[in-house]
């Protein structure tokens, strides 16, 4: 099929290309061989008079013109997919779809246990992939990788739809036996004491460190760690604090010698929702899947109120 000359299933291979930025990684994901990718290549610079893909040392790079027409050409291929894929009905006792949802390690510890229980109790046969939280999560979404993100409402894309789903508030963790579990929590020991904190290899900030920075708040960093559910076994044993979600630190408050203190700053509580791309709000399966996490966030802690 041709749209102004333009031979359309060459739009799947320009975006291949123009993803990889290699003709051999892009023929092997397509299946084709290296040759007949070379060819689209060929025919794809013929016909927008312009190289696409040029060779800069040892790597081959975006000309301007590729870098223009990369995330256009992605979205009309995402929107044709979903259009194509998205049906009015979704039986996940029948379905056997494999939903990528990226998480951080504090959701994939707290709320999708939850949402494994009840996909159980309902017979779903539905497969699930976690990815990790990486930094612009949109763009995994705009570019199809991702079916859903579970992210705080301040790192949502004001492009796609959100919905919050709970509510969370952010305490202060400490070792039971410590010097700080001895003293009143004030902001001069919160300040002085070393504290732990999570920060993602590439360079995303967790949603605490956003609030601390905009107050004007400075933690001594005495160990940084990739993921929040490692924080609570770096604290016991130390004079060491951490600032970490209550339902995460009640949880871990179950299994460990750590006890939970009130922070001696008032900070905003987390809002945490699910985004999808705006071209999916008429997909069944999602809108069961979302149904299903809003059940699942509903349902109280079941140490809820638990003093620690």
């Amino acid at each position: 099929m041709r749209f102004n000359k333009l031979d359309l299933n060459l739009l799947v291979a320009l975006d291949h290309l123009l993803n990889f930025r290699s003709v051999s990684a892009a023929a092997s994901h397509m299946n084709m061989t290296q040759p007949a990718m070379s060819n689209a290549l060929l025919r794809l610079r013929d016909y927008f008079h312009d190289d696409l893909l040029v060779k800069i040392g040892r790597r081959m790079e975006l000309t301007p013109r590729a870098e223009a027409l990369k995330d256009a050409v992605r979205d009309v291929l995402v929107r044709v997919e979903w259009t194509v894929a998205t049906t009015a009905d979704f039986d996940p006792a029948q379905s056997d779809r494999e939903f990528n949802i990226l998480v951080s390690d504090y959701t994939l510890a707290t709320l999708i246990p939850k949402v494994m229980a009840l996909c159980r109790d309902k017979g779903s046969n539905v497969r699930f992939n976690f990815l990790h939280q990486v930094d612009g999560p949109e763009r995994l979404l705009e570019r199809g990788d991702v079916d859903l993100l579970v992210i705080p409402k301040e790192f949502c894309s004001r492009q796609h739809p959100f919905e919050v789903v709970l509510e969370e508030e952010f305490c202060a963790i400490v070792w039971s036996e410590g010097r700080l579990a001895r003293e009143r929590l004030t902001r001069r020991a919160f300040a002085e004491a070393p504290h732990v904190v999570m920060r993602t290899p590439d360079g995303a900030q967790s949603l605490e460190s956003v609030f601390f920075k905009q107050h004007d708040l400075v933690r001594r960093v005495a160990v940084a760690t990739y993921n929040f559910t490692t924080i609570p076994l770096l604290v016991v044993g130390t004079d060491r604090i951490a600032t970490l979600h209550r339902r995460l630190a009640e949880q871990a408050a179950q299994a460990l010698p750590i006890k939970i203190r009130d922070l001696p700053y008032r900070l905003p509580r987390m809002q945490q929702t699910v985004q999808w791309h705006k071209y999916r709000s008429q997909d069944a399966g999602m809108i069961w899947l979302r149904d299903v996490i809003r059940e699942a966030a509903s349902q109280e802690p079941e140490n809820a109120g638990r003093q620690t």
